[in-house]
């Protein structure tokens, strides 16, 4: 049998996974049960296995670890520091995703102690080096959402415009302008206006 001579570094799997929870970007985190840094808070992840590709590996660990699944999911880099994780060399691959917290909420289970939603501006300090991969994840969404219609992923089926501008403005971080805001994003031509308003609101009823 052929054996090659140098060591292998181990790989894992890490998931920036957000979500919009009253009009604030949240991010999803779990607590760690076991060492390396037990009862910290860190992205969820883990250890992909033989015989499953890389994707298969983030949806699992996703899966396993907060109950989330059936959700929007690319890949976002690979990090490789020789000291990221003070077990043995380890390398992971990040994963940016995106859900519809309605849809998703989190329950912790294997080996986290813990899954909650944290606000994207207002994090408890990561393992390893999360904090790094949770950065770039947040620079690749203030840039997709310029050329993508990415932010539906936060949506169910039916939304007002203002709940979309609202999503928009969390993500850059600006004001934007109503109408043209409006005219740019029917101008797509990707959405349809339905004969429904939203329901149960102190203001005017906006169409879905």
């Amino acid at each position: 049998m052929f054996t090659y001579q140098y060591p292998h570094p181990a790989v894992t799997v890490d998931c920036v996974v957000f979500g919009l929870n009253d009009r604030e970007l949240n991010v999803l985190l779990i607590q760690r049960d076991l060492e390396p840094h037990r009862g910290s808070w860190a992205l969820p992840g883990g250890f992909i296995k033989m015989e499953e590709d890389l994707g298969a590996a983030a949806r699992r660990e996703l899966e396993e670890e907060t109950s989330v699944r059936d959700l929007y999911l690319e890949q976002l880099y690979t990090f490789g520091a020789p000291d990221r994780d003070p077990r043995e060399r380890v390398i992971t691959v990040a994963y940016m995703a995106i859900v519809n917290l309605i849809e998703h909420p989190a329950t912790a289970a294997t080996d986290a102690r813990n899954a909650a939603w944290f606000r994207a501006d207002d994090l408890p300090k990561l393992a390893f080096d999360h904090a790094g991969i949770l950065a770039m994840a947040m620079d690749r969404l203030r840039a997709k959402v310029r050329y993508d219609p990415i932010v539906f992923e936060f949506l169910p089926e039916k939304f007002t415009l203002r709940e979309v501008q609202n999503i928009y403005e969390e993500i850059l971080g600006m004001t934007l302008d109503k109408r043209n805001f409006r005219k740019k994003l029917l101008s797509t031509e990707t959405l349809a206006r339905l004969d429904e308003v939203e329901m149960d609101v102190a203001h005017r009823a906006a169409y879905l």
